[in-house]
């Protein structure tokens, strides 16, 4: 009797800086890769963009890559997850009309007070699950709409990351209901576009591609992909996710008392949920599993405000973080807010910037780069506690990922400031995972969503327990001081500014 072929699901994880595919067998194991890299364009103040061609093009080069390693493996099915609010419009036969306007982007500010004079936004937020902020759909709509109307005119479909690369694979509209979430122009308890929202915005509804559900068949590789991408032809294409609640189910986050943070250049935690709320204390989005949600937490300035501080403040001093893990809790007296990249959740305010106290002469670059890893511990403090209290339950189990997961220091800082273990998930590349879960499922390697999550998420790979004396410090510290200083200092910042933009 001939041994059966490995059947590997492949998740193609398509972030902002680069495209990953990654091929994992039925157990979770991960047996091949291929990635390659994506460029940002900045045209302008407040400008970024990336060409969504260069999404094909480095998706079908990670493809080629992956295919090339399998072997003898079948190649069962490929789901995807992608960087979420980016958006690319693009004329009949698919082609861009512009270049891609990035989630990162903040054209829309402006933007923003108009919009927020038109919407009820009290429903907007119990539609969406958000409030309106830039980082959405609708205020950069606004901008073309002024800017580019002609463009807005001649498009075909306004698609989002995942819904471009579905049509490039299989040549269907369509799109996930997991990716139009995120866009703030999708109604998350009626499943559908939002079409107040796109009423109001005088937006065609026939702009926006087909739905369907995480999971499902969304569509198969056509002859010409598999020419360019090495996929077999017909292969099924498994409809996906956002990548902050593939990331999510990566990491076992698929039951009420568990909290998945990726610690990358954002610091996203997610929290599962059976129940829609919402709250000003996170955004809420649609799950992986069906009915279930997952309420996210975003902090715009995370391991980016650390490379920050070591290559443009410090240098690039390789001894920092060695010496900064001597210091005692509390960096010396420095404390530092970590709104690099403004604020969201809980606050929600595009002015907000950076704070440092405390300074003394005494202190090093060390001083600063601890304080910054204990101001990024205190504001998941601030983003876990708003969600509990949304839940009504505990949060006992936090479960990191991300490049920040390789740094112990930071990770015992975190497990000492929250005062619970802090999990490190097995999988490095646990969006992928997520996003290969989705593909194992609908290609039927499992009878469903939960039971490939069971079959390949593995047990953490390290755990970092509380320390008692460092919890109790770090505590009064949060509550005496960290607590009080965003709210203290909220309208001398908004004043700043408004000099800066003035000057």
């Amino acid at each position: 009797m001939m041994p059966r072929r490995t059947r590997v699901a492949l998740g193609l994880d398509a972030s902002t800086s680069a495209v990953k595919a990654l091929a994992f067998d039925e157990c979770g194991k991960e047996c091949a890769g291929g990635r390659a890299p994506l460029e940002i364009s900045f045209p302008g103040p407040s400008l970024a963009e990336q060409s969504a061609e260069s999404w094909w093009q480095a998706a079908v080069s990670a493809l080629r890559e992956v295919t090339s390693q399998t072997g003898g493996a079948e190649i069962a099915s490929l789901a995807i997850a992608h960087q979420r609010e980016s958006f690319v419009l693009v004329d009949p036969s698919g082609a861009p009309l512009r270049s891609a306007i990035l989630w990162m982007d903040e054209r829309s500010r402006p933007y923003l007070p108009r919009l927020r004079e038109r919407f009820d936004l009290q429903a907007f937020h119990l539609r969406t699950g958000k409030p309106l902020t830039g980082n959405l759909i609708p205020g950069k709509l606004a901008w073309l709409q002024e800017h580019e109307p002609q463009v807005l005119g001649r498009a075909h479909r306004l698609l989002d990351t995942h819904a471009f690369l579905i049509h490039r694979l299989t040549g269907e509209w369509a799109t996930s209901t997991g990716s139009a979430d995120p866009t703030g122009l999708y109604d998350i308890q009626r499943q559908a576009w939002d079409s107040v929202t796109l009423s109001a915005l005088g937006i065609d509804p026939a702009l926006l591609p087909p739905l369907c559900l995480p999971g499902q068949l969304i569509g198969r590789v056509t002859a010409a992909a598999a020419r360019e991408t090495g996929l077999p032809q017909g292969m099924p294409v498994i409809s996906g996710l956002g990548d902050g609640q593939a990331g999510a189910l990566g990491m076992g986050i698929n039951r009420t008392g568990l909290c998945g943070v990726n610690l990358g250049t954002s610091i996203i935690s997610g929290t599962f949920s059976q129940a829609y709320r919402t709250s000003n204390a996170f955004r809420t989005m649609t799950g992986a599993l069906p009915g279930s949600y997952i309420f996210e937490t975003v902090l715009l300035g995370g391991a980016f405000t650390l490379r920050w501080l070591v290559n443009d403040l410090f240098s690039g001093s390789a001894e920092i973080e060695a010496r900064a893990a001597r210091l005692p809790p509390g960096a010396g007296g420095l404390v530092l807010v970590p709104y690099w990249g403004t604020a969201m959740n809980p606050y929600w305010d595009a002015s907000a910037s950076g704070i440092t106290v405390g300074w003394r002469a005494s202190h090093r670059p060390e001083h600063f780069y601890r304080a910054a890893l204990e101001g990024l511990g205190f504001e998941l403090r601030l983003q876990v506690q708003g969600v509990e209290a949304a839940l009504e339950a505990p949060i006992r189990y936090i479960q990191v990922a991300g490049g920040g997961a390789a740094n112990p220091v930071w990770l015992q800082i975190l497990a000492d400031i929250l005062g619970r273990p802090v999990e490190v998930a097995p999988a490095k590349e646990a969006t992928a995972l997520g996003a290969a879960i989705l593909a194992a499922a609908g290609a039927k390697l499992h009878a469903d969503i939960p039971s490939a999550a069971e079959a390949m998420v593995k047990p953490p790979a390290a755990v970092y327990e509380p320390l008692a004396e460092n919890h109790a410090r770090y505590t009064r510290l949060y509550e005496q001081v960290y607590l009080k200083l965003y709210p203290a200092l909220r309208e001398p910042l908004m004043r700043l500014a408004e000099l800066d933009e003035a000057d």
